[in-house]
């Protein structure tokens, strides 16, 4: 066993919402330990788009012009591919960034992203260690000791004990573990697994993110970096049962859930056949989930949690980065407040719970609702009809799941200098 290493906060999970709250916690000279259980560059399931509502906090976090040279192009419509129907719609107004210039969202691979923020976290001073898994905590005086391991099962790395009086749970909701803020693990046939692959040669329109529907789930498209198409979609698990059993009938023999699920969104949603009709697979399918729509504890047995962690909706909207990075800013910007100490602790808590559910709780709110309809038997034929007859209602979607919402606390400098 390693000599234990004290900082002043640990940051378990080094995506977007753990890097937000990592670097900007480091830029106020706190000493941040973020730990990682892969090893970057990685893809990940995820919709990839993010909201024009973060221009300026990708800007305060220092990737703001690598995110414009990287990112895809700006998606000022968004629609609707169900069934035989495709609908458009504007994507709400442009947001204006500090320095004055306006943009719209744009998408980028989480490989990229991803790398970005964990390279800007570790450029402020916190200490990464990657590829590395938090295994335990436990109470250690003043401080919580986390316990943490070496991922890809290499014995001779010892396992490292650090110590900080704040903990910040970023590792999602997806995947159960033996940590306190982890999730028990359930199952059950409603379950919505997430899916998600890139294609290369898409004739999805550049400026477009339409929401796909289809029996048992939804998705999403839009062109990110490098002309990479990037499809999301969720389904029910017994509806994916059900795919997979009938195709393997079909073929004659063994059918993996990413050919099912691809065949199941060809098959009943035209305006995604044929965007994909020319287009190739870059790279594998991956799988996730299941989802875990709902709002948790923001503070709970000495954890603060952000991202997923602290509350996730259906990614039906298009809001998970954009939740993730402004959850871990919010956090930062609470803790910023005061000294540390336990009742300072609790009290930052408090204000992180508020804070995250007048930013957020519309938002996931708004989330379910869009979801059930999706999803809903006969709903989604609703849909259909409401959007073909106002497909302002699109836009106004955009709206209130928060495309234009803006990030609180920019305008305050604290976060950008050292203490």
């Amino acid at each position: 066993m390693r000599r234990p290493s004290t900082h002043d906060a640990i940051v378990m999970g080094g995506g977007p919402a753990g890097t937000s709250a990592a670097l900007s916690l480091a830029r106020r000279g706190w000493a941040v330990a973020i730990v990682e259980k892969s090893s970057f560059p990685r893809r990940k399931v995820c919709g990839e788009y993010i909201s024009a509502s973060n221009l300026g906090l990708l800007d305060r976090l220092d990737i703001g012009d690598a995110w414009r040279a990287e990112a895809g192009p700006e998606i000022r419509r968004v629609g609707l591919f169900s069934g035989d129907t495709s609908i458009e719609a504007k994507m709400p107004g442009a947001i204006s960034r500090p320095a004055g210039r306006e943009g719209f969202g744009r998408a980028l691979g989480r490989d990229i992203l991803d790398t970005l923020l964990l390279d800007a976290a570790r450029s402020a001073g916190a200490e990464v260690f990657q590829p590395r898994r938090a295994v335990a905590i436990e109470r250690d005086g003043a401080c919580q000791a986390v316990r943490i391991e070496a991922t890809g099962g290499n014995s001779r790395d010892q396992a490292t004990i650090l110590r900080a009086p704040v903990i910040v749970a970023a590792h999602g909701s997806w995947e159960p573990g033996p940590l306190p803020s982890q999730l028990e693990k359930k199952s059950s046939p409603s379950d919505l697994l997430g899916f998600k692959a890139h294609f290369t040669g898409s004739w999805l329109a550049p400026d477009l993110m339409p929401l796909l529907t289809f029996p048992g789930g939804y998705g999403g498209m839009v062109l990110a970096d490098h002309g990479r198409m990037s499809i999301s979609c969720c389904i029910r698990r017994d509806m994916l049962t059900r795919l997979r059993g009938s195709l393997a009938r079909e073929r004659g023999g063994h059918v993996s859930a990413a050919e099912a699920v691809e065949h199941h969104i060809m098959a009943t949603c035209r305006g995604a056949r044929e965007a994909l009709e020319q287009a190739h697979l870059d790279g594998p399918w991956l799988a996730a989930g299941p989802i875990r729509p709902g709002i948790r504890a923001g503070y709970e047995e000495d954890i603060f949690r952000v991202g997923n962690a602290a509350g996730e909706s259906h990614p039906i909207i298009a809001e998970g980065i954009s939740m993730a990075l402004q959850s871990g800013w919010l956090l930062a910007l609470e803790l910023g407040k005061a000294t540390i100490g336990q009742e300072e602790r609790e009290a930052a808590g408090r204000r992180y719970e508020a804070a995250w559910r007048g930013l957020f709780s519309t938002r996931v709110l708004a989330a379910e609702a869009i979801a059930r309809m999706a999803l809903g038997p006969g709903s989604a034929a609703l849909m259909e009809a409401v959007v073909r007859n106002f497909p302002q209602a699109l836009t106004l979607g955009a709206r209130i799941s928060g495309k234009t919402k803006p990030v609180p606390g920019l305008a305050d400098a604290r976060l950008a200098r050292a203490r």
